[in-house]
């Protein structure tokens, strides 16, 4: 995909495109967010990635910067789409070991600018002082902005009817919120379970999703730590993300559908330990 196919893709497509469900052998629905792809990299968040990146160069910005944590995919999602639209990338993460998406974003041209301390918190502020001072376009941490809620929004109108309960990857909970209102906008009052597998999600919950979200949606801790894989990545022949939606499996039970929000560059089993 050249340049102009690249932004085209933007323009008329990234909000637009409704992305396949599946019915598989257990009776699971998976809604297949995950086969987005632009520029080798897959899922809901690269279709908000897309949107923002092509809204900042339409404004000037001469390049894009963002932050992400060790095991994130989001910063390889960004430098991936900067390399295809040929501006640089600048990251801020935290200091020590990359992981294999950070090693995957680097080897793409994106710089990467270690950070102490190296919290969530920290690297979202450095990001947007740097997008403030240089002019670059800021893909904000977590994608937590209108735009993000706003595409999945529109993915979440069409639930299949045999589908009685959702189940979703929790990690910034901006895809949760925008499933919510999608929900909300097709008159759809299923139950949601949301397997949180990062940090409390309930600030961003109460900032993006509808007001009375708690009467929408149980949240419920992942089995495993953010840092751990989870041992078996997989779903009926469908590869998932390790550290997010792999870790639903365990709760999934017949007639559930199961949001696969995205899939990371690297695909890895083993645990990865933050130095």
């Amino acid at each position: 995909m050249n340049l102009s196919e690249v932004r085209d893709f933007a323009r008329e497509i990234a909000l637009s495109r409704i992305t396949p469900w599946e019915e598989c052998a257990s009776g699971v629905w998976l809604k297949r967010d995950d086969t987005f792809e632009v520029a080798g990299v897959r899922g809901g968040k690269v279709r908000t990635c897309l949107a923002l990146a092509e809204a900042a160069l339409e404004r000037g910005a001469e390049g894009l910067v963002t932050a992400g944590s060790r095991q994130s995919p989001q910063v390889n999602i960004v430098a991936q789409i900067g390399r295809a639209l040929r501006v640089p990338v600048r990251a801020y993460v935290p200091f020590g070991r990359p992981g294999s998406e950070l090693e995957l974003a680097a080897l793409a041209g994106a710089r990467l600018i270690p950070t102490r301390p190296g919290y969530n918190g920290v690297l979202a502020a450095r990001a947007r002082q740097d997008a403030d001072l240089s002019g670059y376009g800021l893909i904000p941490f977590g994608m937590e902005c209108a735009e993000a809620v706003e595409a999945t929004r529109q993915q979440a109108r069409d639930l299949p009817p045999e589908v009685d309960r959702l189940v979703v990857p929790v990690g910034s909970a901006m895809s949760l919120a925008g499933i919510l209102w999608g929900l909300l906008d097709g008159d759809r009052r299923v139950p949601v379970l949301g397997v949180c597998v990062g940090a409390d999600p309930e600030r961003r919950l109460d900032l993006w999703a509808p007001p009375l979200w708690r009467a929408l949606v149980e949240l419920a801790p992942a089995r495993l730590p953010y840092a751990a894989a989870a041992p078996d990545a997989s779903y009926f022949g469908v590869d998932l993300d390790p550290h997010y939606e792999a870790k639903c499996v365990p709760e999934l039970r017949f007639g559930d559908g199961f949001w696969l929000v995205g899939i990371r560059g690297v695909h890895s089993n083993r645990e990865e330990v933050a130095t």
